[in-house]
């Protein structure tokens, strides 16, 4: 069984080196997708941070708010849930950072990746989704 079109021949080797391209490219992707799902659920985790973070503005200073840290509940004051909640979203945005930065560095190689398994194999190979 062929899976190339009627009369098309394959004359291109796929040399080790190739196959270790292949399973590179493979190996990025899921690692991009992985990546994107934990950038997405720090994004929206730093949107609810931000969210409560207005409510709790509306609060009276000297009020006690739940405040979960951990796998607890602590009561604090307004304002040192106010500062706790700067500090989470601080913390928040160092991992979007990071996670950005990884981002940036996986697409790149993906890119160097494609162009060079293009350059081989042209119509040879599908590299897209």
């Amino acid at each position: 069984m062929e899976l190339l079109p009627e009369g098309k021949k394959n004359n291109i080797e796929v040399t080790f080196a190739d196959q270790q391209k292949i399973n590179e490219f493979s190996k990025l992707i899921m690692r991009k997708d992985a990546l994107e799902a934990e950038l997405k659920k720090e994004r929206q985790e730093k949107e609810y941070l931000e969210d409560v973070s207005l409510e709790i503005e509306l609060i009276d200073e000297d009020e006690e708010v739940q405040y979960k840290m951990g796998e607890v509940f602590v009561f604090l004051k307004q304002s040192e849930v106010v500062e706790q909640l700067e500090k989470d979203t601080e913390i928040i945005d160092e991992k979007i950072s990071q996670l950005e930065s990884k981002q940036d560095d996986l697409e790149d190689r993906i890119k160097e990746l494609k162009t060079s398994l293009y350059a081989k194999f042209g119509d040879n190979i599908n590299l897209e989704r």
